[in-house]
């Protein structure tokens, strides 16, 4: 999806962008209050692109696996939400059964860490199930590989965060 071409210019997407990457940098907390602040400004019913992009981000970069779960959780609910037509205006390739193995690989992960191996299962299984939607590229090549350290990780027992999934 990383070669995809966008089709609209989107000024809360390129915000959106420029939040993450303060994240990625190592800027944490003001990436954090980036994304915080454009989610004030979109709101809880606002567009489900940007919600859905959003919360997904502002997952990754929160202190606690709780508070990422929270977040993790928006972005599903947003994209269920969301149409391929709206993803598209913002992105030709975008389709939004291509996000749904990402955000049920989160949200395993995020239930895995907390100790509830149930919820995590029921979240695993369903991403697994959605994967073969994807393409043999490097987005589809990553959340492969995420599912499989997850389910490791979920079958040794392991709350730990993994290597393999860093805070952002």
């Amino acid at each position: 999806m990383d070669q995809s071409v966008r089709t609209t210019p989107d000024e809360m997407m390129a915000s959106i962008g420029a939040a993450v990457q303060l994240g990625r940098s190592g800027q944490r907390s003001r990436a954090r209050e980036a994304l915080t602040a454009l989610w004030e400004q979109i709101g809880a019913t606002g567009d489900a692109l940007h919600r859905c992009t959003l919360a997904h981000y502002l997952a990754d970069v929160q202190d606690t696996t709780q508070a990422e779960l929270e977040w993790d959780e928006r972005a599903l609910a947003a994209a269920d939400d969301l149409t391929d037509g709206r993803a598209q205006r913002y992105d030709h390739a975008w389709q939004v059964r291509l996000l749904l193995p990402s955000l049920h690989l989160n949200l395993a992960d995020d239930h895995r860490r907390l100790g509830n191996p149930t919820r995590a299962r029921k979240h695993l299984a369903q991403a697994q199930s959605l994967v073969t939607d994807l393409p043999d590229d490097q987005y589809g090549g990553m959340i492969r590989s995420g599912l499989q350290h997850v389910s490791e990780a979920l079958a040794a027992g392991s709350t730990q965060r993994l290597d393999s999934h860093p805070p952002a």
